[in-house]
């Protein structure tokens, strides 16, 4: 994804500053509430990634919305972007400072891609499972793919357990393609 380096960039300087100041959980909740805040606002997105709105009028909308729920740091972490001209990567920069203070912490997230919303029940079974693998507290995170047909997409860290009907059929189809024969006539 364009800009996911300079936010993990941004994201590990605010960090390493929040730390030095005793604030690092403080500003991940700032980065929750942020990122949520923009996720929740198609109008807002829209703002923060357009070319011909000013910085100024960015600056002046962004200052409204999260004045007195966002500490200092926060608050210096849009002004830089402001200053710097790179606004549109504040929600990557926030996603990006909850995934490195999750890890700092010793939480992980385990992404699983289903076809249908996981059940509470199928969320706790995935969960031990999940836990067997690592000696880190994890929490699920599920994103709902029809595409996928059915089975699942598991992935914890940089390891990625594919278990999805859409892959066995495409893996069928390599093979139906390798091992096709036509004759010449």
């Amino acid at each position: 994804m364009k800009g996911t380096r300079a936010a993990l960039r941004y994201a590990k300087a605010l960090l390493n500053l929040a730390k030095e100041n005793g604030l690092h959980e403080e500003v991940n909740e700032n980065m929750l509430f942020i990122a949520s805040t923009i996720n929740q606002s198609k109008e807002l997105q829209v703002m923060l990634k357009s070319p011909i709105i000013k910085s100024e009028v960015k600056k002046k909308a962004l200052g409204e919305i999260f004045n007195t729920q966002i500490n200092d740091l926060s608050r210096g972490l849009i002004d830089l972007l402001i200053e710097n001209k790179r606004i549109e990567l504040l929600l990557l920069t926030a996603n990006q400072y909850t995934i490195i203070f999750d890890y700092l912490m010793g939480y992980e997230v385990a992404t699983v891609t289903t076809a249908i919303p996981l059940t509470p029940e199928m969320e706790k079974t995935v969960l031990s499972k999940v836990a067997s693998l690592t000696t880190k507290e994890v929490s699920i995170k599920n994103i709902v793919n029809p595409e996928i047909i059915g089975g699942f997409i598991l992935r914890l860290g940089d390891v990625q357990y594919d278990a999805s009907i859409i892959r066995k059929f495409k893996s069928l189809k390599r093979e139906f393609d390798k091992n096709l024969y036509l004759p010449n006539y």
